[in-house]
């Protein structure tokens, strides 16, 4: 019985210094794979909260709800007849620019570990009400166009103030980015429409 103690003893001490022998080289490129996973995903989290904070969030969450909805009404716009072919040729540029910033909004919503489809949540000013989204819909040719320009101008009105509130209170590079990019394209946009709305 002694003699077997010993030997599970001994055995243990060298199943033990083999462990230590791998975890001080696991730096070095040994391939121990379960105590680098413990480490990495706890450093990686760090990492990632460092980037962003709330207004963040609030930001591409309320841009992309607000993006979405330029389209719809983009959409409606040039499902009729007889609308003024520059005003449509605008909701064509409008969904071209919005829909490839959705997708970035929501692949760092995402990456932020948040839900792009979280329902109560501020979208910002400039939104129109279901009243004024039935009034477009049913707006045919010319007065669809006007409507249109109208009612896109007052939205982007909206985007530009939630653009520049991220830019105060934001902390991602790449949102703080983005919001100044939008008060430019927008505030060009909303000249362009009071050009048109002048000349009908």
């Amino acid at each position: 019985m002694k003699f077997r103690t010993l030997t599970l003893s001994a055995g243990l001490l060298a199943g033990a210094l083999v462990l230590t022998g791998c975890s001080g080289t696991a730096g070095g490129g040994s391939t121990m794979e379960g105590m680098d996973h413990d480490s990495m995903p706890t450093a990686t989290a760090e990492a990632s909260e460092a980037t962003f904070n709330d207004a963040d969030v609030s930001f591409a969450m309320g841009m992309a709800m607000h993006h979405e909805q330029a389209i719809e009404m983009s959409d409606m716009l040039l499902s009729k007849d007889g609308v003024d072919p520059d005003v449509a040729a605008l909701a064509e540029e409008i969904k071209a620019a919005q829909a490839p910033e959705i997708e970035t909004m929501n692949q760092w919503l995402e990456s932020w570990g948040q839900d792009p489809e979280m329902e109560g949540m501020d979208h910002g000013g400039g939104m129109m009400s279901e009243e004024d989204m039935t009034a477009l819909e049913e707006a045919d040719g010319g007065p669809a166009s006007t409507l249109f320009l109208e009612q896109m101008i007052v939205h982007h009105e909206g985007a530009i103030d939630m653009a520049q509130t991220q830019l105060e209170d934001g902390q991602n590079p790449d949102a703080l980015a983005l919001a100044k990019k939008i008060i430019d394209d927008q505030a060009a946009e909303i000249t362009q429409m009071e050009d048109m709305l002048a000349q009908q």
